[in-house]
């Protein structure tokens, strides 16, 4: 290790001592700082802030004080969290934002960043929410008689939208790139509407005709809006397509936990596939920025390949 180093690092618990990091009151503040420094979008910024309020909850319960954290602690956090039942990935964005933060102090000689080399969980590479075949895929379409209903669902179901995106599209957003009709969408994790899914015409058709229904409409207003009494005109929300999707899955017999609206997304990448396409028309299609993501559908796939192509049963046509 070099003199240079060693004094670098002297130089930081000098300066850590001196900034007295002992109250809750003290790492918001650090925290408040921390997030002021980051050069990302604001949804960003909103996460860091809610994932460090909660180790800086943690820290007070166990009774630490943050000049007392050192690397067993940050690992006695992240086993806790791991026990709490939180998800890998969730617990994976906690352990990101502190060693962002515990990065940023002690590039700013305010504390060791103790957090250094700390893995997040491995992510289990399995779906949660399991695809339709496209013979469920058209049972479920054929359910719905109301035209909202079944506008949302083919939409979702063609184009593999989550229901947060369905929900943020508005009147306006329908336009064209090119000679293909689009629809522009705030993705996961957006602040804008900087990105796209295409409008093929058996996706386009039905929303047309439910906005015929609607009557006067402005650019605007949102793509699909509330039929309810008390909301009639506003914003649908997640809840409610999440509930008319449910509805639609167990009217055709898929009562399941595992079949929700988000397998409609899985349905999409799963049918491209199906149907011979890549797995970076996948990709491209899910917009995921990581072709990893996409990887985990050809698992399904592979089960029904091997179901079909059975090996055992080759060997019982010899002997």
């Amino acid at each position: 290790m070099s003199k240079h180093y060693i004094i670098g690092m002297n130089e930081i618990v000098k300066t850590a001592q001196e900034t007295a990091l002992t109250s809750s009151q003290n790492i918001e503040t650090f925290v408040d700082e921390f997030i002021l420094a980051q050069d990302v979008k604001q949804s960003s910024k909103d996460l860091y802030r809610r994932t460090l309020k909660q180790y800086s909850t943690w820290i007070e319960k166990a009774g630490y004080q943050l000049s007392q954290i050192a690397r067993p602690q940050v690992l006695q956090y992240k086993e806790d969290l791991l026990a709490s039942g939180l998800s890998s990935l969730t617990v994976g964005s906690y352990i990101t934002a502190v060693r962002r933060f515990y990065e940023w102090a002690e590039a700013n000689k305010y504390y060791l960043n103790v957090a250094k080399g700390i893995k997040t969980p491995h992510r289990k590479q399995q779906f949660k929410k399991q695809p339709l075949t496209p013979d469920q895929a058209k049972d479920l379409l054929s359910y719905y008689q109301d035209l909202r209903d079944f506008a949302i669902v083919n939409l979702l179901i063609r184009t593999g939208l989550r229901t947060i995106e369905a929900v943020r599209a508005d009147i306006e957003d329908i336009t064209y790139k090119g000679s293909q009709r689009v629809l522009l969408i705030q993705g996961k994790g957006r602040d804008e509407k900087d990105n796209f899914v295409i409008l093929t015409e058996k996706a386009y058709r039905p929303i047309a005709d439910y906005l015929a229904s609607r009557g006067p409409v402005n650019a605007s207003d949102p793509l699909f809006t509330s039929t309810s009494n008390n909301s009639k005109g506003q914003r649908l929300t997640t809840r409610t397509i999440s509930q008319k999707a449910k509805e639609g899955l167990r009217a055709i017999g898929l009562d399941e936990k595992a079949y929700t609206a988000h397998s409609l997304r899985h349905t999409t990448a799963v049918n491209i596939l199906r149907a011979g396409g890549s797995l970076e028309t996948a990709q491209f299609t899910l917009r995921h920025a990581n072709p990893a993501t996409t990887q985990i559908y050809t698992a399904t796939l592979n089960e029904e390949r091997r179901l079909q192509n059975s090996g055992e049963a080759l060997i019982d046509s010899l002997y």
